[in-house]
């Protein structure tokens, strides 16, 4: 399984909370300007630097923190756990208000608007460490019995239907070459693409940890099914084999979710992909 799914850790470091930082330093200097110091500077005096540069930030760093709290958020895709989809080097655009809106460095819900869907693309923070960003497909929703037996997918007792769309070959960091089997998968309203290994097993059994509901899930050498709990979901990667997902570290609870992935903004090695919306 070589996957990490991630786009960036936070290791001593958290943009948000960064970002919320400057923006209070810089306002709080702004208002003592504006309500004290410039009444008291003589006229003509020019403003110090300590006042004259976070002035000038303000309004800068005001803007930027709204927008990428609860308007629109990019992001880098760095591995290839949604290959076909998004691809190594991809930004992306993610809606941060289509789940809810939420405030912004505690990630609380304050207002709702609508829920996650099959098949959408969502950004959420890791369970295991919500420092870490992930990206997955939407597979099950709270009260779905998900099963994956022998690389297909099973909702609510009724199979996914997939057609066979060609073969994917691609390189994996060290040079690894991959040869998969390209899939168009009908999940829910969307129609995508997946990636599936022959002679890889549907999950690997080592690598399941225990995870909270771990009781709502059943392992076998064929795969798994799982019945997702209230208010969690269920995310796999669209390259199947190569997904470090809910299969192993288990299901994402409704607070951890940041947006909905909707549009690729920049590739630096493909200009082609600039303006793709993600499907």
């Amino acid at each position: 399984m070589r996957d990490m799914g991630r786009f960036f850790e936070s290791v001593g470091f958290n943009f948000a909370l960064v970002m919320f930082l400057l923006l209070v330093v810089t306002g709080a200097v702004w208002l003592l300007d504006h309500t004290v110091l410039r009444k008291r500077r003589a006229e003509g005096n020019p403003e110090p630097w300590w006042v004259e540069y976070p002035k000038s930030f303000f309004p800068v760093i005001l803007v930027v923190f709204l927008l990428r709290s609860f308007l629109v958020e990019p992001f880098k895709i760095p591995s290839g756990s949604m290959l076909p989809t998004l691809l190594v080097g991809d930004f992306i655009l993610v809606n941060k208000y289509t789940y809810g809106i939420r405030l912004p460095i505690v990630n609380l819900k304050i207002a709702e608007v609508n829920q996650p869907l099959r098949g959408d693309v969502m950004v959420f923070r890791y369970p295991e460490n919500p420092s870490l960003d992930y990206i997955k497909r939407v597979v099950g929703l709270p009260g779905d019995k998900v099963a994956y037996r022998d690389k297909r997918l099973w909702i609510n007792d009724r199979e996914i239907q997939s057609a066979a769309d060609g073969e994917y070959n691609y390189l994996e960091p060290g040079l690894n070459f991959i040869a998969a089997k390209r899939l168009v998968e009908q999940l829910g309203e969307r129609r995508h693409a997946i990636l599936v290994q022959t002679g890889v097993p549907s999950v690997h059994l080592s690598g399941v940890r225990l995870f909270p509901f771990r009781e709502n899930c059943a392992y076998n050498e064929a795969g798994f099914n799982c019945t997702v709990p209230p208010g969690h979901y269920f995310l796999m990667g669209d390259n199947r084999d190569s997904s470090s997902d809910s299969r192993y570290w288990g299901f994402v609870p409704e607070s951890n979710i940041v947006g909905k992935a909707f549009m690729i903004w920049w590739n630096f090695d493909n200009f082609r992909r600039i303006g793709q919306f993600i499907n």
